[in-house]
């Protein structure tokens, strides 16, 4: 795993753009209907370059080769009464990837980080009834509640989304 500098995440969106392409055309809900074409995934990658280099967004990616096979982002919040949370968001992995640790290791990876800066509260949401449900769940992520038709499926539908939140022990004193 290694954390993307904003131009880091420009090198890689071409990489980037096919996982996100790959994970909302295979079903997963991450914000975006399908089909998704690489042009708009890749758009959406590049835009992600300034908050990155703000520091307002942190971004890994799972490498094999040229390769991505997953990633995870950490945004974190400006607001000055927030700056002990951010939001855990677009944890993907490669559908052909898939069951081979490289969620949880992307998932351990963006909790040490937070840690590390100094973040003692993680969230986020997720569709209710995924597969993702499980990683956090057995990864010690808390479930809050759902709230009903909060999202759209890449399908169209309005699904649930269940949102989780973990506190994790801060190394450091500031970010």
């Amino acid at each position: 795993m290694i954390r993307l500098d904003g131009t880091q995440l420009l090198r890689h969106a071409g990489a980037l753009a096919d996982l996100l392409t790959d994970t909302v055309n295979g079903g997963a809900s991450v914000g975006f209907l399908a089909p998704l074409d690489r042009a708009e995934a890749l758009a959406w990658w590049e835009e992600r370059a300034a908050d990155v280099a703000a520091g307002r967004l942190a971004v890994w990616a799972a490498h094999e080769g040229d390769r991505v096979l997953g990633t995870v982002s950490l945004a974190f919040p400006a607001k000055p009464n927030s700056r002990h949370r951010a939001e855990l968001v677009k944890l993907m992995v490669h559908r052909d990837a898939r069951g081979r640790g490289i969620g949880r290791g992307l998932l351990t990876t963006a909790e040490r980080a937070a840690a590390e800066a100094g973040v003692t509260l993680l969230h986020l949401d997720t569709e209710t009834g995924s597969p993702a449900e499980q990683l956090y769940r057995s990864a010690g992520w808390t479930a809050i509640g759902a709230i009903p038709d909060y999202a759209a499926s890449p399908d169209g539908e309005l699904r649930p989304t269940t949102i989780y939140y973990k506190r994790v022990p801060a190394t450091a004193l500031t970010r």
